[in-house]
């Protein structure tokens, strides 16, 4: 197949965002992947910000980057990606490069917690206060739930409000697989 799945083209679109020395922020640690991923990117003298409110998010993350040595380049907050501006020290502001939202609930964990459009929407927001020009936010939007279904037309109504000034819109999507399959929006800051 040479159409990117989802979860590739999502970290495709970091890379093309996120480098050496840069900071960088995953607001749904889920599993840790994310998190690994951009510590990776930033390199030794970059810094990750990552949220989640699951205990069981927090140890995963934890474990998955300890096992990999990049634990010093990340901080992780026991908390809501909607407390993104207050979290991330006032001097990285303005030089954040890249971030992605796993939306919907933790892979493995209480499904009956989840993302929902209003904590996204708040901290999609502060991003865009706080990124650097050319920054880049993925949402990856699992929509096959309930909740999921109504995050998605919550958010997808919020970001075809931005201002084209302010900020490039893409949406990325196959349209003819079955059961409600995931897709991306990503914001680049203008």
């Amino acid at each position: 197949m040479k159409l990117e799945r989802i979860l590739p083209f999502a970290r495709h679109l970091l890379e093309q965002a996120v480098g050496h020395g840069d900071i960088a922020v995953d607001g749904t640690l889920g599993n840790g992947h994310d998190t690994k991923f951009l510590a990776e990117l930033v390199g030794d003298t970059g810094m990750v910000f990552g949220f989640d409110i699951q205990k069981e998010a927090l140890e995963a993350t934890t474990a998955r980057l300890q096992e990999s040595n990049l634990h010093e380049r990340v901080m992780l907050f026991h908390k809501g990606h909607e407390e993104t501006l207050q979290s991330i020290p006032p001097h990285y502001h303005g030089q954040v490069r890249g971030a992605i939202f796993n939306l919907g609930y933790l892979p493995g964990g209480d499904k009956s917690i989840v993302t929902t459009a209003a904590t996204t929407i708040a901290a999609v927001e502060q991003l865009l206060d706080i990124m650097a020009p050319e920054g880049i936010i993925v949402l990856v939007i699992y929509q096959g739930h309930e909740e999921g279904a109504l995050e998605r037309d919550e958010l997808l109504q919020y970001v075809k409000g931005i201002d084209q000034q302010q900020a490039h819109v893409l949406q990325y999507q196959f349209i003819n697989q079955v059961n409600n399959p995931p897709f991306i929006i990503a914001i680049e800051k203008r």
